[in-house]
């Protein structure tokens, strides 16, 4: 008697040679939540929670290849992508995902680091409005992110919401504008996402965890986790659910692994929610 086939969830992402973020990031999501995770890494970084030290961008034919042999073989229910710094490699990875329209498809827009700092080019985010984006089922850009691929500044609150609404007009897809720490409530910090879905909006608050030992990874883990959910098939709304829910706890849990150094906590295997 045949087994079933179980999902995977594949990641298109860069290597974090700390392993905080990433790649390494998201295959600890996956495991949380019982899934096998593919991997095609698109650049390589030498990095600790101080900051990057140095960038190695994949050659796109090469993650054309990667990516060939995970659709060969492996049953992918859904994917995330993360950092894609080339205008080569956005192309390269957006001719091959629309190849595959049944997959569902995260796409984390990174393209502003922490610090207000470009990432990507001015022809690689061209690219990625262009070829990536009008494939995604849903998008998760923060406020800078947001604020670079609609051309005008984006604020917490009621414009995160015309945000998420002007951006899913323009691209065809759901969006998660993520709030990050913006307090809304004055007492200790609610980080609030807004999810449009298409039809409407919905506001998924969680308080910011005090003193953590590590939040390093958590946009990765976040799009991580909203690819396993949606692998798992959840709808989207408790996608975000249960992914803000694995990232809070991941946070709670995060522990530390050296001298002023902290890692996200792996929190036990998830159960998804089903519609």
């Amino acid at each position: 008697m045949a087994r079933k086939i179980q999902p995977c969830v594949l990641t298109i992402a860069g290597s974090d040679s700390g392993g905080n973020a990433g790649v390494q990031a998201d295959l600890r999501a996956f495991h949380c939540y019982g899934l096998h995770g593919c991997t095609v890494f698109a650049a390589l970084t030498a990095q600790n929670p101080r900051g990057v030290r140095s960038v190695l961008d994949v050659p796109a034919a090469f993650i054309a290849d990667q990516l060939d042999a995970v659709f060969e073989m492996y049953n992918v229910r859904a994917l995330k992508t993360g950092m894609l710094a080339t205008p080569e490699a956005i192309e390269v990875v957006a001719e091959r995902l629309r190849a595959v329209p049944r997959v569902k498809k995260v796409v984390d827009p990174v393209m502003v680091a922490t610090s207000g700092a470009k990432l990507i080019s001015d022809e690689a985010v061209a690219v990625l409005r262009e070829r990536l984006l009008p494939l995604a089922t849903l998008i998760t850009p923060n406020l800078p992110e947001a604020a670079a691929l609609l051309g005008h500044p984006v604020g917490p609150g009621a414009g995160m919401s015309a945000a998420a609404r002007e951006l899913a007009q323009r691209f065809g897809c759901a969006v998660l504008v993520k709030g990050g720490h913006a307090v809304v409530d004055g007492e200790g910090g609610i980080a609030e996402d807004v999810l449009f879905d298409g039809r409407r909006v919905r506001v998924f608050g969680k308080p910011v965890v005090p003193h953590p030992v590590s939040t390093h990874g958590t946009e990765c883990s976040l799009a991580a986790a909203l690819a396993a959910e949606l692998a798992r098939g959840a709808s989207l709304a408790r996608a975000v659910e249960g992914a803000k829910d694995f990232v809070f706890d991941a946070i709670k849990t995060s522990y530390r692994v050296g001298e002023n150094c902290g890692v996200l906590g792996m929190p036990r295997e998830r159960e998804v929610v089903m519609n």
